[in-house]
């Protein structure tokens, strides 16, 4: 399969630092104990495909959200202050009112040129989402950077980099919709923002309640993490018909009360697991779920808090239980890993974080996905409609890259609603994913991994690579 790279050039302003558009308070916040752990000190890059919209003729969509954005500072202050760390690697943000980082920029390209499918990975990433010099660094730098580019046929792309310890994916929706909101015309946010992240910190006398696996500190003996610089990107769709045929795989009982999540973790988790080739049938091999907790408190968070409150609960099996075992082996683990996760489970993680100095989860022989696919960020409208794509703008980011992977709602060319994962692998490994995913999709099964019939040979799932 051949695919020729879009190319095209981008005309970028000087960035610029906007401030809250009226006087908001100098303080220090303390995040929470959830927030400031090792695993979520990185910056999360998200995209944003807005079509033209003749109703909006003479609008700079860029004047339009960087106008939105210093309102919506106002309600959300502590994004215009800088981070900074204190005892026992705390981390507090500094509210000084300095900003975010703002770049207006022209690309002499369509939003039709990246043709019907947009998904991740997208052509020309690092010139619609530009790296100021400086400007990555957790501590003492902008905790947001915004991209607006505006294409030649009037659409545009809004680009956001944030830092990850501020806030977790439903909370980044919920001032990305506050900036919508504001720009549209709306006096104030729909949603007030809550802080309240001391919800989330450790108990005096921090004692964990669980084991809390997703932490432990594993050797990396066999160099098994791969360098970013040497990896494949690619995306795959999974639809209606691309998730019926997993699920014929599982015996009946478990067929109906799995989720979709649950399936196509375990097929992704045994797949990349096949692909990697271990060496030792032996060792252990890790899937993280990132299951958020918003609804799993009692009394629940309160409405409106946008700090981080999900939990990496983790299932574990050898290489060879994993790669010769049926799919529903790995999808009973990765059920029994989401669900213990409860309010008590992430409090447990906050004593956790502050009795052990804030680890990084394990990331030696881990897969970790995540998924945004109700999360929102294509709903957002800052008054030229729904994105037509919206969310995570590449697979595998993270503090320790090319672990992760996203869940993202998408529609294919073919006007099929479905998810699309990103996957970011060794190029060798990524051959071998995709053939191990192709021999999970091309038979139907009666429930126990017994090829019934099959004869599809195309890879219609997947999308795109770099």
């Amino acid at each position: 399969m051949a695919f020729s790279p879009l190319r095209f050039s981008v005309r970028r302003r000087l960035p610029e630092l906007v401030a809250p558009s009226s006087p908001t308070p100098r303080e220090l916040k303390r995040l929470s104990d959830i927030d400031d752990q090792e695993g979520l000190r990185f910056q999360i890059p998200v995209i944003q495909f807005y079509r033209h919209d003749p109703a909006m003729a003479g609008r700079n969509p860029a004047a339009v959200v960087r106008d939105a954005i210093a309102r919506a500072l106002v309600f959300y202050y502590p994004f215009a202050g800088r981070l900074r760390e204190g005892p026992c690697k705390k981390l507090l943000v500094d509210c000084t009112g300095e900003g975010v980082l703002f770049i207006e920029a022209e690309a002499d390209v369509k939003l039709e040129d990246f043709g019907d499918a947009l998904q991740p990975p997208f052509p020309c990433l690092e010139e619609l989402l530009f790296d100021v010099e400086g400007s990555s660094a957790v501590l003492n730098a902008p905790l947001l950077l915004i991209q607006v580019t505006l294409l030649s046929c009037g659409g545009f792309i809004f680009a956001l980099r944030l830092n990850h310890t501020m806030s977790d994916a439903p909370g980044l929706v919920q001032l990305m919709t506050a900036v919508g909101e504001l720009a549209r015309g709306l006096p104030s946010p729909s949603i007030v923002p809550v802080w309240r992240r001391e919800l989330l910190e450790a108990h005096p006398t921090p004692a964990p309640s669980f084991p809390h696996r997703e932490y432990e500190q594993v050797p990396d003996t066999d160099g098994t993490i791969i360098p970013l610089d040497d990896m494949a990107h690619r995306s795959f769709f999974f639809g209606p018909r691309e998730i019926s045929t997993l699920r014929s795989r599982l015996p009946p009982q478990l067929r109906r009360s799995s989720s979709t999540f649950d399936i196509l973790t375990a097929c992704l988790w045994r797949s990349r697991t096949v692909a990697l080739q271990p060496s030792d049938p032996n060792e252990n091999f890790r899937i993280i779920c990132i299951v958020n907790t918003r609804g799993r408190f009692n009394p629940p968070l309160p409405s409106g808090f946008y700090g981080n409150a999900f939990a990496f609960p983790v299932a574990v099996a050898t290489a060879g239980e994993l790669c010769s075992r049926p799919l529903a082996y790995a999808v009973e683990l990765v059920k029994t890993a989401k669900s213990q996760v409860s309010g008590d489970y992430l409090r447990s993680v906050a004593d956790y974080m502050v009795k052990n100095g804030r680890p990084h989860f394990t990331v030696v022989r881990t897969y970790v996905v995540s998924d945004v696919t109700r999360a929102g960020f294509g709903d957002v409208d800052f008054g030229w409609g729904k994105a037509v794509y919206g969310g995570p703008a590449k697979g595998g980011v993270g503090a320790i890259p090319g672990v992760a992977s996203f869940f993202v709602p998408f529609v294919n060319s073919s006007g099929e609603k479905g998810i699309v994962v990103p996957v970011c692998l060794p190029p060798p490994a990524m051959r071998r994913f995709a053939v191990e995913i192709q021999n999970l999709l091309t038979a139907q099964h009666g429930g126990d991994d017994q090829v019934v019939d099959g004869d599809n040979n195309k890879m219609p799932f997947l999308l795109s690579h770099i």
